[in-house]
């Protein structure tokens, strides 16, 4: 224990210094416990899903299709659900994506109702395992909690010079924004378990797509024929003179040789 004096006068490191040693002892037992099981799946599992699936869909139908997903998500049909973000491209290579983050239960009824009527080209399915960043996180709000509490703690002294006040008013600005920093990472961990994100690439069939390929390039024809018209004209151009200054040279050389011979 710290023993009061008339007058306090110690810097701000050393003052952090005793609130530690003086707070070891009175919380040394609660930070062998860990408090991660208390935000772990039933299944005992702190995995963050994300699907990728393509979704092949006649060309006129993708505008369509991609608005209804984007409805349904919207509409809570299959739980919660929120969008993350929407792409469309029209022209020749019709194509659209939408990326939401939805519940467990809602991810298959929602895929099947994207496809629905149509074919799925491709399935991607990943997870990555937040179980050491869910741990490390709990920890780190554990112990800057304990080092907030002591800092109040010693904060209600009155013998504090203006100074040790100041510095102490300080430290806890920083652990109190590093407390809220790390409270912030712990909902994001705690949202991507309990969601999982799901991205449908909505396509033409492969037929469809070079189609338009082709129809693209005969539309492209005129454009392209001029741009190779116009560089082969720069081309020509550009070797004239270097050929008129090789004939020159050539006509030297061999003057040179008929006066030698």
């Amino acid at each position: 224990m710290i023993t009061s004096k008339p007058v306090l006068r110690v810097g701000a490191g050393a003052m952090l210094a005793l609130l530690l040693a003086a707070g070891c002892a009175r919380h040394e037992s609660g930070a062998a416990a860990a408090p991660a099981s208390a935000v772990r799946n039933s299944d005992g599992a702190m995995l963050a899903y994300e699907h990728d699936v393509e979704i092949l869909l006649e060309e006129k139908a993708i505008p369509d299709r991609l608005k209804a997903s984007q409805q349904a998500c919207g509409s809570g049909k299959f739980g919660q659900c929120s969008v993350l973000e929407v792409s469309q491209q029209g022209g020749d290579h019709p194509r659209a994506s939408l990326t939401v983050r939805i519940v467990p239960e809602g991810v298959e009824p929602f895929i099947a109702q994207a496809a629905k009527g149509a074919d799925i080209g491709s399935r991607n399915t990943r997870a990555e395992d937040l179980a050491r960043a869910v741990g490390d996180n709990h920890l780190l709000q554990d112990r800057l909690g304990r080092e907030r509490e002591r800092l109040l703690e010693f904060q209600q002294r009155r013998d504090l010079a203006v100074a040790d006040m100041i510095a102490l008013s300080q430290q806890l600005a920083q652990v109190e924004a590093q407390l809220q920093a790390a409270q912030q990472e712990g909902a994001q961990h705690r949202h991507r378990i309990d969601t999982q994100r799901v991205t449908l690439g909505f396509v033409p069939p492969g037929g469809q797509s070079g189609r338009g390929e082709i129809r693209q390039a005969l539309r492209d024809f005129t454009a392209t024929l001029s741009t190779g018209t116009a560089w082969t004209i720069r081309a020509v151009a550009f070797l004239i003179p270097v050929g008129l200054v090789l004939w020159v040279l050539i006509s030297l050389v061999r003057r040179w040789r008929r006066r030698k011979a």
